[in-house]
């Protein structure tokens, strides 16, 4: 990687949403309808209305996979700003405000005053299994004429999150300004349902925009049509320069265009709760890669991160916890 250091740092491409946390049994999962584990679209009052019937009261904390990867790569003392939208309401001032307390620029935030902040019910089970149901709000009002050059200089690396893609115009739009801006591409895929939306494109956007790709074993099997996990990292190697194939509990693979893949086991601990994990495993894989590691590392620091956020509830790493990572970082 060609980047000097001193300008290692990250802009983030994704959906604001408050995460809305809750810890219900199976019998209330079986209740909502859709597959266990799944994530699903819904209207505000559909949302309103599954709230309501909650057993206890949610937490709230800011989300959106993008925004984790951003705030994660923050507070381990990296340069991240994040390109989102917001609404005028409450829920807009806490997202902004509580992303600035974490080190992240806000500069780029667009704000309407027509449609609250989205928002992500995060339904947990006693397995730390998640069933989302999301209502984007305002973030889905962000238009390709919103975005401009400004809101990428400074920063030389853009990792834009896959649910971006289920608006074509914008992601490309996006894209084609970060390439203007002479950043190093990274995507996240985020879900098998997006890979499956956009499998007619996703193989040119790869070739033509992308320097890292990021999967799980889900995303990996929709995009190659085989459940092999080798497969899979072949296939998205076979697109980009870097593809990483993050496997849960199995740790990650990873794979440089024709070298050899790369295996790095995950950190074994006691999880609650499975939210942000893939995205904060990339926010110290980024840090890492962005610093000039050897793969290998910056994929432990990434497993590192990731084992921390699943021993809370949410994507939130206490600031403690952030306070020992940063402790046993190289100098």
């Amino acid at each position: 990687m060609t980047t000097a250091l001193v300008t290692a740092s990250v802009l983030g491409f994704g959906s604001a949403l408050v995460d809305v946390l809750a810890h219900v049994d199976e019998d209330f999962r079986a209740s909502i309808p859709g597959i266990k584990g799944g994530t699903e679209l819904v209207d505000s009052h559909t949302m309103a209305a599954i709230v309501r019937r909650l057993p206890q009261a949610p937490r709230q904390a800011p989300g959106g996979s993008a925004a984790n990867t951003i705030v994660g790569y923050a507070k381990l003392g990296g340069k991240a700003a994040l390109l989102a939208k917001i609404g005028l309401d409450d829920a807009g001032v806490f997202y902004r405000q509580d992303m600035q307390r974490a080190g992240v620029d806000t500069t780029p935030f667009k704000a309407t005053g027509d449609t609250d902040t989205g928002r992500c019910l995060s339904l947990i089970t006693p397995d730390s299994e998640r069933t989302m149901r999301t209502y984007m709000g305002a973030a889905a009002t962000l238009r390709p004429d919103e975005l401009s050059l400004d809101d990428f200089r400074g920063y030389s690396h853009f990792y834009c999150e896959g649910y971006a893609l289920f608006s074509r115009e914008l992601t490309f739009r996006a894209l084609d300004l970060a390439r203007a801006a002479g950043m190093v591409i990274c995507l996240d895929l985020s879900a098998p349902e997006v890979v499956l939306a956009a499998k007619d494109i996703l193989p040119v956007l790869l070739r033509d925009y992308v320097h890292a790709v990021f999967a799980n074993e889900q995303e990996a099997a929709a995009f190659c049509g085989s459940n092999d996990p080798v497969a899979g990292l072949d296939a998205l190697a076979a697109h980009c320069p870097l593809a990483v194939l993050k496997l849960g509990r199995q740790g990650v693979r990873l794979r440089e265009r024709g070298g050899e893949v790369i295996a790095v086991p995950a950190c074994s601990v006691k999880a609650i709760d499975s939210t942000g994990a893939g995205d904060l495993w990339a926010a110290g894989f980024l840090y890492g890669w962005l610093r000039g590691w050897p793969l290998h590392a910056a994929a432990e620091l990434g497993a590192k991160v990731a084992a921390a956020v699943v021993q809370v509830t949410g994507a939130v790493i206490p600031d403690d916890v952030w306070t020992a990572i940063r402790r046993d970082l190289p100098a």
